[in-house]
């Protein structure tokens, strides 16, 4: 078996290709013992591998061509430099085309010759140079059109160069189906900038710039048009922007196009800017609680705009970190609210039983942004109890219930007590001569009721209102001046008294005997007649007087239906005062029922005036 040496590169590949299926088999330690001697090499071959004399004389011939050239390996490639391996996730279906990144700087004519290209693996596959193979390389370029799964793995390139220097240079591939195009992105843009500049992959960028071709972009798959540039400007980027951008390359080898991609991932943040940072609580520097119980102090500070970070809120006990302190718990949260964009951090410190050192402690609430920190005092205070103010409260509510219920009761004596000192109406402070003027009816009424309304009248009325509470009255029948035209003297009389009182008895202006009364003779019947009606229209029309209503025993089943219109809306405004029959000191002024006659009464008597001829003379 001849072998030749004249091509050295291939000699030397050959020669690193077995020592390392050695190696791999588990046997390179023995290459040493196989450079001396030839009989045990023939021996190691007959008894490791149990094969033929024949066979072991054939691979110990190729084994002394091993021998012979390992010095001359050694010499040429254990002084190699070695540069770090380079990794690239690819898409199937692309094409690849790859140049070490440390000799992409050399001169041209460096990567024209000395290169050869194996892939590591089980077996060693030589690369070839053959530009029809789907993979091959060129020089220092290694080509690959039309990925496939099954090229992923190691590749090593081992440059030779005529000055003797030697080169290795390493490339890993892992090839992926199209799912994955974005899933390995060349880097991302995620400044806060406004300005976007999202550019091409530099093996892209190298790919096209060497074979002239042309670029176009897609986001998120989606075609980009008129983007034809290495790169892709955006002015103003919002965060409609965000998302994978692929850039392609087409470029033509051996007069076939080729794509080459790779992917970058665009972010947008959004704008942030931090403020003096605000405590919003506590709001005062004082918490009340009770001892024993569990309390919650809340510490919040506004820092900023859209701080997704330095944004901190915290409580420290006498100055110290509360978890440096047995039954204390702290929670922490920050939160940018909705459109405002504004960054508040919370923290809540919860403690679970006050003790009476806790009211003696100072808290402090911090807050603290990337540029500021802000701190407030909070001081904890036992609650005040609550019963001194029930108590005080209770009694505050009883006394004005006593003093509402006083003034119902005695409502009426305290107006007769203070109404003097107060200033009179214009009313009541006039020239009339009359305090009321009396009416009632002793038409259609018993004997019985007759001889009642007549001992009112002309006993008790008199006695109270004009003995003892100094009043004027013009009573008919009692006051009547013999002679004197009665329907003059009843319209003077009225136009000259403050009051009409009123006295009602069962069956007053009732019947139709009344109405015939009435008709037949108005100067014999006082209610239904004329002095009724000049003192209703005095009361109704012209509101020169208020009416006073007494009512002398019970209405009966009838009630008030049977009066006159006139009459019951009088009685609707003011309801009538009843007579205590029952009671025995019905001539006393102090009785209630007088009381309330009183207070309708005017408040000061009107003055005697002086004798007139048309008036009666009280002697």
């Amino acid at each position: 078996m001849e072998i030749t040496f004249s091509n050295r590169n291939i000699v030397i590949t050959q020669v690193q290709a077995q020592k390392d299926w050695l190696r791999r088999t588990g046997w390179g330690a023995e290459l040493g013992s196989l450079q001396t001697d030839s009989e045990t090499a023939v021996k190691f071959y007959t008894q490791q591998w149990e094969i033929p004399l024949m066979d072991a004389f054939l691979h110990l011939v190729f084994l002394a061509a091993v021998i012979s050239t390992s010095g001359e390996w050694r010499a040429a490639t254990s002084e190699c430099d070695e540069f770090k391996v380079e990794i690239f996730k690819l898409i199937e279906g692309e094409a690849f085309y790859y140049v070490p990144y440390d000799a992409q700087e050399e001169p041209e004519d460096f990567l024209t010759e000395g290169f050869s290209w194996y892939k590591n693996g089980s077996q060693i596959e030589n690369i070839t140079t053959d530009e029809k193979h789907r993979v091959h390389f060129h020089g220092g370029a290694l080509f690959f059109l039309n990925l496939t799964a099954a090229d992923s793995g190691n590749y090593t390139a081992i440059k030779m160069d005529p000055s003797g220097e030697c080169f290795k240079y390493f490339v890993n591939i892992k090839v992926y189906n199209a799912s994955y195009r974005y899933a390995f992105p060349h880097g991302a843009n995620d400044n806060s900038q406004q300005f976007k500049n999202v550019t091409c992959a530099e093996l892209v960028v190298y790919t096209c710039e060497h074979f002239a071709g042309n670029f176009s972009w897609f986001k998120d798959g989606n075609l980009l048009h008129g983007q034809s540039r290495a790169f892709v400007l955006l002015p103003k980027a919002t965060k409609d922007d965000e998302g994978s951008y692929t850039c392609t390359c087409t470029w033509t080898h051996n007069h076939r196009a080729y794509n080459s991609s790779g992917t970058r991932k665009l972010i947008v943040q959004e704008h942030y800017y931090h403020t003096e940072v605000e405590i919003l609580s506590p709001v005062n520097k004082e918490q009340f609680g009770d001892e024993g119980s569990s309390i919650k102090l809340n510490c919040s500070v506004f820092c900023g705009h859209n701080l997704k970070s330095d944004c901190e809120s915290s409580w420290t006990i006498n100055g110290k970190d509360f978890r440096r302190i047995d039954g204390y718990n702290q929670t922490t949260k920050t939160v940018i609210e909705g459109s405002s964009k504004d960054t508040v951090s919370t923290a809540i410190l919860t403690i679970e039983n006050l003790s009476a050192e806790d009211f003696e402690h100072e808290f402090v609430c911090k807050g603290k942004n990337f540029y500021h920190l802000k701190n407030v005092t909070l001081i904890l205070k036992r609650k005040e109890s609550v019963i001194p103010l029930v108590i005080g409260g209770l009694g505050v509510l009883l006394i004005f219930v006593f003093a509402a219920m006083m003034i119902k009761c005695f409502a009426i004596d305290l107006a007769l007590f203070v109404r003097p000192y107060m200033p009179l109406g214009d009313r009541d402070n006039d020239d009339r001569v009359y305090d009321a003027y009396v009416v009632y009816e002793t038409q259609s009424v018993d004997k019985a009721t007759e001889e009642k309304l007549s001992w009112f009248v002309t006993k008790i009325l008199p006695k109270v209102l004009e003995d003892q509470c100094r009043y004027r009255l013009y009573i008919q029948g009692r006051d009547d001046i013999p002679g004197e035209d009665r329907l003059e003297l009843v319209e003077e009389c009225i136009r000259k008294s403050r009051r009409l009182m009123v006295i009602l008895t069962p069956g007053s202006g009732s019947g139709s005997e009344f109405r015939d009364k009435h008709l037949a003779s108005p100067q014999t019947s006082v209610l239904g007649g004329f002095d009724w009606q000049v003192g209703l229209h005095h009361a109704l029309i012209q509101r020169e007087m208020n009416v006073i209503l007494i009512q002398l025993g019970d209405t009966g089943p009838q009630g008030y239906s049977h009066l006159p219109p006139g009459l019951q809306h009088l009685m609707r405004e003011s309801a009538p005062i009843k007579w205590p029959e029952s009671s025995r000191s019905g001539a006393s002024k102090n009785l209630h029922f007088w009381k309330r006659v009183r207070y309708l009464m005017p408040v000061t008597p009107a003055r005697k005036p002086a004798p007139s001829p048309h008036l009666p003379v009280e002697l």
